[in-house]
């Protein structure tokens, strides 16, 4: 029979087949035949594409010729199998997304508890200042401006996302064409975005690889930092001119007035690219719309689920981390409450609490020890070096590195997280301090350059601080210089080697 002729699944000997131009209405199809055709026709673009003048009679007959074996219109069965893989589709993506999204929260939650729920109208004043208008982005305007792109596209394109996820669950053509000019006004909107977001990423690509930006390029970002990055902006690039592609192909069907291709939109960049697509027949033309358009939304299905594997994960963390941005003045550093009683009890300070229990450890060990703000600054981290390229102690050649101090936070929950996803209890022998040294901890001068230039209210100095804590109250490891400070506080009731009573002196010899 004619219709497995030539059509073995594994070869395809495109310049062989001959397809006819009319077909009989009596052809005794079998249903293997008819499968193949069906394989053949939507698996295979390039045949589409470079054979789609045989193709025009043949698809047009093909649907009346299997109608009777499949049991609906050929079309319509497609249509309907389309619907169902997207869903699936979707649903799987949603499934994954939400597990990893689960662990994420469960990894920050390993930290202790600490209440940042206070003042929440200066809380979303801040949100709404620092995460959605981005006002710490200009201090440095080139990348700001570049970034302003990235972000509003990403922001205002999910617009257009929201569309075709509801066109692939309800077999719909651009279900929002209803609001007539509005959605034109949108749509070339929306293409406008695309290129800016394209142009964006092709520099943020010449700014890491061409320029050498310094800060891209420090140790902590050897390896996947890096190429999480690069991948992330090689992905937007070509999701964004996937919807162009498919643009162009759509205003050129509805222009021929092919059926279930409403006329709507307005296309100022993507026409640029008609001109490229005007030679291929409707059908054609219509698998690779298709092919666009599921290339366009599966590639967003996969970019969702790997952002929690990714540093671009601060797209969703960003809002509430500067929700919960610390309030008080930046250098105000929090004391140990269990010292801080301790005191007062020695002073006969009647607001003391005598049956205060004793502290389990001062400072922090490992992530357990830290607040989970700590853990959501990790993970909320861009990795974008603005901290360790304004650091004092790393620009004069030390060790300390801010952001490797988050992504090293960041490192160590997700360690302990996969031990718990393994179903491992017993404690390891490794701790946060395996991953951070003490000449990197020593090395800050606790100036808050760090946590001042961070984008998103990112604080660095203060899981520094919890760790120094831990170093010199229980492990009594600290440098020489400051034990020398200590002993003479002890011992002089101030940092100096001379008893208090000398200390005034220096006034005799005025």
């Amino acid at each position: 029979m004619w219709c497995g002729a030539g059509l073995n699944r594994r070869h395809m000997d495109f310049q062989s087949i001959a397809l006819p131009t009319e077909l009989p209405h009596q052809i005794p199809l079998f249903q293997e035949d008819c499968k193949s055709i069906i394989y053949f026709i939507f698996t295979n673009a390039y045949f589409q594409i470079f054979y789609s003048s045989k193709l025009n009679t043949w698809v047009k007959l093909l649907p009346q010729q299997c109608s009777g074996i499949i049991g609906i219109n050929y079309f319509r069965f497609m249509q309907i199998a389309q619907q169902i893989v997207f869903v699936i589709a979707l649903a799987v993506a949603t499934y994954f997304f939400y597990k990893n999204v689960s662990k994420i929260r469960r990894n920050i939650l390993l930290g202790r508890d600490e209440d940042r729920t206070d003042q929440p109208k200066k809380r979303w004043s801040i949100m709404f200042k620092v995460a959605f208008g981005q006002t710490k982005m200009v201090a440095r305007p080139i990348p700001a401006i570049l970034h302003f792109f990235v972000y509003i596209g990403f922001i205002l394109i999910n617009i257009e996302v929201l569309e075709i996820i509801l066109d692939g669950v309800l077999g719909t053509h651009r279900l929002f064409a209803f609001l007539g000019p509005v959605y034109n006004v949108a749509i070339g909107f929306f293409e406008i975005l695309a290129v800016l977001v394209l142009v964006g990423c092709i520099l943020f690509l010449t700014r890491r690889f061409v320029n050498k930006i310094p800060r891209f390029h420090k140790p902590e970002m050897k390896g996947w930092p890096t190429k999480d990055a690069t991948i992330i902006l090689i992905t937007e690039i070509v999701l964004m001119a996937a919807i162009l592609k498919m643009n162009a192909a759509d205003q050129i069907l509805q222009a021929r007035g092919v059926e279930h291709y409403t006329e709507a939109g307005s296309f100022p960049v993507s026409q640029l690219l008609v001109p490229f697509f005007e030679s291929f027949s409707s059908e054609a033309l219509i698998v690779f719309e298709r092919i666009a358009w599921w290339f366009h939304i599966i590639g967003i299905l996969i970019f969702l689920n790997f952002l929690p594997y990714s540093k671009h994960f601060h797209i969703i963390l960003a809002f509430p981390n500067t929700f919960y941005s610390k309030l008080k003045p930046m250098g105000q550093v929090d004391n140990i409450g269990a010292i801080t009683n301790e005191v007062k009890m020695m002073m006969g300070d009647p607001s003391a609490d005598p049956n205060a229990p004793p502290p389990e450890s001062f400072g922090a060990k490992d992530i357990t020890d830290l607040s989970w703000k700590n853990i959501m600054d990790a993970y909320t981290c861009t990795e974008c070096g603005r901290c360790t390229s304004v650091c004092p102690a790393n620009q004069t050649g030390k060790l300390l590195s801010p952001r490797k101090i988050m992504m090293d936070t960041r490192d160590r929950a997700e360690e302990i997280g996969k031990r718990m996803d393994s179903g491992i209890t017993e404690p390891d022998d490794k701790n946060l301090l395996s991953y951070i040294s003490p000449e990197e901890l020593w090395a800050c001068n606790s100036c808050n350059a760090c946590a001042e230039a961070c984008p998103i209210n990112i604080d660095p100095l203060n899981v520094i601080g919890q760790l120094r804590q831990y170093l010199v109250m229980e492990k009594a490891e600290a440098p020489n210089e400051l034990n020398m400070m200590f002993t003479n506080i002890e011992n002089n009731g101030a940092p100096w080697q001379f008893p208090a009573t000398d200390r005034d002196k220096w006034t005799t010899e005025i």
